[in-house]
C-alpha cells in the first residue's frame, strides 16, 4: 500500500476497517467481562469492575503513549525519506514501553489494595476487584505491548494483522469468559483469567509480523536516545492523557456517586464506562486510520492528501456520533440487561442516567479524533490542550461543581457540557491549522 501516492479514499477506508475492527474487539475485553460478571454476581460484580476500570485506563494509556508517539514520528521520518532513521524511533518506543511496563507491573502487583481504594473501592467491592486482578497481575506488560505493536503494524503497512491478532485474543476472551466464569464456576476470577490469556494470544500473533517479508521494523541503536525518548513522549502524550484521564474521571465519578447517590447508581455508571469505552474506541479507530496517512504525507509535504483524508475522517466521526447517541437514547435498559442481572430499582434509574450521559457521545468522537490530527501535524501543544481540558480541567470541575450547585442528578451532565465546551476550541484550531497547511508552516511547527 503506497500511502504517498495511492488513492486516498481507498487507503483511508481500508485502514478504517482494520482500525475499527481492532479497536472494537479490544473493547470486548471489558464488555464481556462486565456482562459475564454482572450476570453471575449481579450489580456488585458490575460495580467492582467499575472500580477496576481506572487500572485498565492507565495500563492501556501507557501503551498508547509510546505506540502512537513513536509511530507518528516513524511515519513522518519515512515520508521525509530519512534513510532508515525511522527505526530509531521504533527502537526508542520499544525501550520506553519496556520501562513503563515494568513500572506498571510493580505498581499493580505491589500496591493493588491502595490503588483500588483510591479508585473508589469500599469493603464490599474490594475483595471482588482484587480477585479479578489476580491473574492479570502476572501479564501486565503484555497489555502495553499490544498497544505499541498495533500502532507500529498500522504504520508498517500491516493493519490487517493488528486486527487479526486482536480478533484472536478477543474470541478467546469471549469463549474463556463463559468457560471460566460459568462452567468452571470461578466467577469474577475466571473473567480476569480469560482477559489475561486473551491478551497474551493477541501479542503472540502480532509478533509474527517480524517473520514476514513485509516487515521493515528493526531494532537499531538510536542516536541521541534521550532526545528521541522525549520526542516520543511529547508526541504521544495527548493520546496517553485521553485514556488515562478516563481513569481519573472514573475515579471522580465513583467518589461522587458514592457520596451523593449509592451502589445502584455506581452499577449503572459501570455500564456507562463500558459503553463509553466502545464509543471512544470508535473515535480511536478514526484517528488511527487517518494517522498513518496524515503523518507520512505531512513528512512529504503533500497537503492536499492530508485535507482529503481529513474530510473522510470527519464524516466518519459524524456517523459514529449520531449512531451511538441514537442507540443509547432508544435502548437504555437494553444495555442494562446485557451487563447485569438488574433489580427493579436499577431499571427505574438507568434510563435517565444513560440518556443524560449519552448526550456526550454527540461530540466525543470529534474531540478525540482532533488529538490524532494535531499530533500528525506536529502540533503537540494543541493536542495536549484538548486532551487536558476534556480529560481533567473542564470535566473534573463540572463533576464536583454540578452536584453541589444543582443536585446529585446533575453529575450526569458533566461530560455532555465538557464535550461541548471542548468542541468549540477544537473546531477553531482544526480550521486554523488546516487553512495554514503549506510548505513553510508544515515543516516548521
Amino acid at each position: 500500500m503506497d500511502l504517498l501516492h495511492g488513492p486516498v479514499k481507498t487507503l483511508y477506508f481500508k485502514y478504517l476497517s482494520a482500525a475499527f475492527g481492532s479497536a472494537l474487539i479490544s473493547s470486548i475485553y471489558g464488555i464481556v467481562d462486565m456482562a459475564m460478571v454482572g450476570q453471575y454476581q449481579g450489580p456488585e460484580g458490575t460495580a467492582a469492575l467499575a472500580v477496576v476500570a481506572p487500572v485498565w485506563n492507565i495500563v492501556y494509556s501507557l501503551g498508547l503513549l509510546t505506540g502512537i508517539g513513536g509511530s507518528v514520528l516513524f511515519s513522518t521520518a519515512r515520508g521525509k525519506n530519512s534513510q532508515g532513521r525511522e527505526n530509531e524511533y521504533f527502537t526508542t518506543a520499544v525501550i520506553a514501553t519496556l520501562f513503563f511496563a515494568l513500572l506498571s507491573w510493580v505498581a499493580i502487583a505491589g500496591f493493588e489494595t491502595r490503588l483500588l481504594r483510591l479508585f473508589g473501592a469500599e469493603e464490599t467491592l474490594l475483595p471482588l476487584a482484587r480477585e479479578y486482578l489476580l491473574p492479570i497481575q502476572f501479564v501486565v506488560p503484555v497489555f502495553l505491548f499490544s498497544q505499541l505493536l498495533a500502532a507500529f503494524l498500522r504504520n508498517d503497512n500491516h493493519p490487517g494483522l493488528a486486527t487479526g491478532a486482536t480478533l484472536a485474543g478477543g474470541l478467546f476472551n469471549v469463549a474463556g469468559d463463559y468457560f471460566f466464569v460459568f462452567t468452571m464456576d470461578l466467577g469474577i476470577l475466571g473473567a480476569g483469567l480469560a482477559t489475561a490469556m486473551g491478551a497474551v494470544i493477541t501479542v503472540l500473533v502480532m509478533l509474527t509480523h517480524f517473520l514476514s517479508p513485509r516487515n521493515t521494523l528493526k531494532l537499531v541503536r538510536p542516536g541521541r536516545l534521550g532526545v528521541k525518548f522525549k520526542q516520543v513522549l511529547v508526541t504521544g502524550f495527548s493520546t496517553f492523557f485521553i485514556d488515562v484521564a478516563m481513569g481519573i474521571l472514573t475515579t471522580f465519578f465513583n467518589r461522587q456517586i458514592m457520596r451523593y447517590l449509592g451502589t445502584d447508581e455506581l452499577a449503572v455508571y459501570g455500564v456507562i464506562v463500558n459503553i463509553s469505552t466502545v464509543v471512544q474506541c470508535c473515535a480511536y479507530s478514526v484517528g488511527q486510520a487517518a494517522q498513518p496517512l496524515f503523518s507520512i504525507n505531512f513528512g512529504a509535504g503533500q497537503w492536499d492528501r492530508i485535507k482529503k483524508t481529513l474530510r473522510y475522517a470527519l464524516w466518519s466521526t459524524c456517523f459514529f456520533s449520531a449512531a451511538w447517541t441514537a442507540v443509547i437514547s432508544a435502548f437504555p435498559n437494553g444495555f442494562i440487561r446485557i451487563f447485569m442481572a438488574p433489580t427493579e430499582d436499577i431499571f427505574r434509574i438507568a434510563p435517565y442516567i444513560l440518556r443524560s450521559y449519552g448526550l456526550s457521545f454527540l461530540l466525543l468522537p470529534l474531540n478525540i479524533f482532533s488529538t490524532y490530527y494535531f499530533q500528525s501535524l506536529m502540533k503537540p501543544m494543541a493536542s495536549f490542550a484538548v486532551s487536558v481540558a476534556r480529560g481533567l480541567v473542564v470535566s473534573g470541575a463540572l463533576i464536583y461543581a454540578l452536584p453541589w450547585l444543582l443536585g446529585p442528578g446533575a453529575v450526569w451532565f458533566a461530560m455532555p457540557i465538557t464535550e461541548l465546551v471542548v468542541a468549540v476550541g477544537v473546531v477553531f484550531l482544526m480550521a486554523r491549522y488546516t487553512r495554514g497547511l503549506s510548505g513553510a508552516e508544515g515543516l516548521n511547527p
